[in-house]
């Protein structure tokens, strides 16, 4: 019996310190990206503070034999937690003409309207003519939901944005962006402190959808959601508060936090969605197979031929330039049926 005791004595002690080094990793490791990601205008400092904190680190939690150095790198990293905390955000940078424009909407009963509605002619991803738009559009003809997945590459991580669909208009795209500043490009690690704020990009498809398909070559999905009329308005509507509250008040991206897949699950939550979180919802690459397995999207086909006859590649760029642009992506879509 006493040797059993000593086993798991020794088992527990084992896991304590196991547990103690990984917390104490992650929390140098935290601190050290968050003054590398700093707002320290200058790249050199940041990196010299950063390269500083980390050797401070090591020395006090592993090779030092005072006590009271612990004590001391707790201090300091609850100085970098309360820096990082004060990091605000702002509208007032120089943006990137991709996402220049905050769209705003204004709810006048039945009508919406929407300015900042994004509508670029692209010649190229890098070559546009920048045009934005105004447009109003009706909550009582507003049908149904389609679910785009979009992958830099094929993986386990993509990009998703929705369109609404209206039976006497055109689809309105929203997708929930980072707004990089000129000469900044995603960074997912960078997105997990504060580099990028947030924006809501309302466009066209031919723009949202085309930029994607056509000119940035990437592998694009569009599925239709099994959603009621009902649930999209109520849908719209979460979307259009958040909109506005955004053009107000501006907020940092955040890849785990305040991204889009994570999003679009909290709206739709708030919209009346029933479900529980899934790994998927993070993983948003693998998003298609959580929404046919939950039964979000048609299941009439096995999940793998629906999947490839949702791939609009080919037909974007059939389409590209065309004023049916939207109609024309969706006629060989395996499950959406075009009135």
């Amino acid at each position: 019996m006493s040797s059993v005791r000593k086993f798991v004595s020794t088992s527990f002690g084992w896991s304590t310190e196991i547990i103690g080094f990984l917390c104490r990793i992650v929390l140098v490791t935290w601190a050290v990206l968050a003054i590398y990601y700093s707002n320290l205008p200058w790249g050199g400092p940041r990196t010299i503070l950063a390269g500083a904190f980390a050797a401070f680190a090591i020395w006090a939690l592993w090779l030092s034999r005072q006590r009271r150095m612990s004590v001391v790198f707790l201090v300091m990293f609850s100085a970098v937690v309360a820096w990082w905390i004060a990091i605000p955000p702002s509208h007032n940078r120089h943006w990137r003409p991709e996402v220049a424009v905050m769209p705003r909407a204004v709810i006048e009963g039945d009508h919406v309207r929407l300015t900042g509605v994004r509508n670029f002619d692209y010649r190229s991803r890098n070559d546009f003519t920048v045009r934005y738009e105004e447009r109003v559009v009706s909550l009582s003809h507003l049908i149904a939901l389609d679910f785009y997945v979009s992958y830099f590459a094929e993986g386990p991580v993509g990009h998703t944005f929705v369109s609404f669909i209206f039976d006497n208009a055109p689809p309105l795209a929203i997708s929930i962006e980072t707004r990089p500043e000129v000469g900044e490009g995603f960074a997912p690690v960078a997105s997990l402190f504060k580099q990028f704020e947030l924006i809501y990009v309302v466009g066209e498809e031919p723009d949202v959808v085309g930029v994607r398909t056509n000119h940035r070559q990437e592998p694009v999905y569009l599925y239709r959601l099994n959603a009621s009329a009902e649930d999209v308005r109520r849908l719209l509507l979460v979307y259009l508060t958040r909109i506005n509250e955004l053009a107000d008040q501006p907020e940092f991206y955040h890849l785990l936090t305040n991204s889009c897949t994570v999003n679009i699950v909290r709206y739709a939550n708030a919209a009346g969605r029933r479900g529980r979180f899934d790994i998927r919802h993070l993983l948003n690459g693998l998003i298609d197979s959580y929404l046919y397995h939950s039964g979000r999207i048609d299941t009439t086909l096995p999940f793998d031929e629906l999947r490839l006859g949702s791939l609009i590649n080919e037909a974007a760029q059939a389409a590209d330039g065309g004023a049916d642009f939207s109609q024309r992506i969706r006629l060989s879509l395996p499950t959406i049926v075009l009135p």
